[in-house]
């Protein structure tokens, strides 16, 4: 008997043979040369659906959401930005995949608004914290892991097994209030500056589709430690780009051109490093990677870095930006290129709507 799931959590749960069959299987019939598909109307009519026709939804129910800062460009931009060159990335940062617990509720599908998020920024001189809609709303450029099987409480997952955990990675945007951010992080970390909004494209790439497009990681100096330490140390040659269309404009602008391989941290060794307290993961889990920005000015993944905090706007086809602006529409999209195909990841996409009071 065929059980109907409201998402893909049960799927995701069964590992890794289970995902292969239904590779393997879903890839024979759309084959030219399978006619199942090919040589009945009346089942091609019942089994493939015009995507104009359906509502995309979240793939899964997330019941955590973790967000790491695994792109070294990004953590020297934003140091740099806040602390000067001298103290740009803190001596954890490179023996340590740092991360913080985001909001699952407000993750939201691609195409969702996005309500400027109110709250309180750094007061002047003696006077008490004002208090409003954020004049700092950013995007930040990224990627998620999608957990499959779990782990138990109390038992960690091994680095050269943890790719066995990782069903497929997602585009993901996670708009950040930097004015919000800057005043309370410290000293606790991100809180109301992230928690209001973090869209995901509804498509999720499996690591099986991935592997022709697998790459040598950065060179991690100093070694990891024996917990961090992969036999075979992997990212994805993964093309990524942002265009914001701003209120009233027919055409987007492009503003970031990127790539997935920057990743200093793996995607297994952000999932092994969750887990070696003895945190337990579970099915439909979101693991996201970071903003991930590269070494050319073009290839930066945030408009805190593009802007450099405001200081040097952008100057796009007629328009400026320092931060976002009501009605602004940014659009994350991502592909691999293979000899005669792509690999697409879809959209990821949100516009700004005015604060709500």
């Amino acid at each position: 008997m065929i059980s109907w799931q409201p998402n893909l959590n049960k799927f995701l749960s069964l590992g890794r043979p289970a995902w292969k069959e239904a590779r393997d299987m879903l890839q024979k019939l759309l084959s030219s040369n399978e006619a199942t598909l090919r040589d009945n109307a009346n089942l091609r009519q019942k089994s493939l659906v015009p995507m104009g026709k359906v509502e995309m939804l979240l793939p899964m129910e997330i019941g955590d959401y973790t967000d790491f800062f695994s792109s070294m460009h990004h953590a020297k931009n934003c140091g740099t930005i806040f602390r000067g060159p001298a103290n740009a990335v803190p001596a954890n940062w490179f023996h340590l995949p740092i991360a913080y617990h985001g909001r699952a509720s407000s993750v939201v599908i691609s195409g969702t608004d996005i309500v400027r998020p109110r709250g309180q920024f750094a007061p002047s001189g003696n006077s008490p914290p004002p208090f409003g809609p954020s004049q700092k709303l950013d995007f930040e450029l990224e990627m998620a892991a999608v957990v499959g099987p779990g782990n138990e409480l109390g038992k960690p997952i091994d680095v050269n097994e943890a790719a066995d955990h990782i069903f497929g990675v997602m585009l993901m945007n996670d708009w950040s209030a930097r004015d919000i951010q800057a005043w309370e992080y410290v000293p606790l970390g991100p809180f109301l500056g992230k928690s209001f909004g973090t869209t995901l494209s509804p498509w999720i790439v499996t690591l099986d589709a991935l592997e022709p497009f697998a790459c040598d990681s950065p060179k991690q100096d100093p070694q990891p430690l024996p917990y961090l330490a992969e036999k075979i140390s992997k990212n994805y040659d993964i093309s990524l780009e942002v265009q914001i269309k701003p209120a009233g404009k027919e055409d987007s602008c492009v503003v970031t051109r990127s790539n997935f391989k920057y990743l200093y941290w793996t995607l297994t060794q952000q999932l092994a490093h969750h887990t070696i307290n003895g945190c337990n993961l579970r099915s439909g889990d979101l693991l996201g990677t970071g903003t991930i920005s590269g070494p050319e000015p073009e290839s930066l993944g945030c408009l805190l870095e593009l802007t450099w905090n405001g200081q040097k706007p952008l100057s796009l086809d007629g328009f400026t930006r320092k931060f976002l602006e009501d009605g602004d529409e940014v659009t994350f999209t991502g592909f691999c290129k293979g000899n005669g195909y792509t690999v697409g990841f879809g959209t990821c996409s949100g516009k700004i709507v005015p604060s709500t009071p």
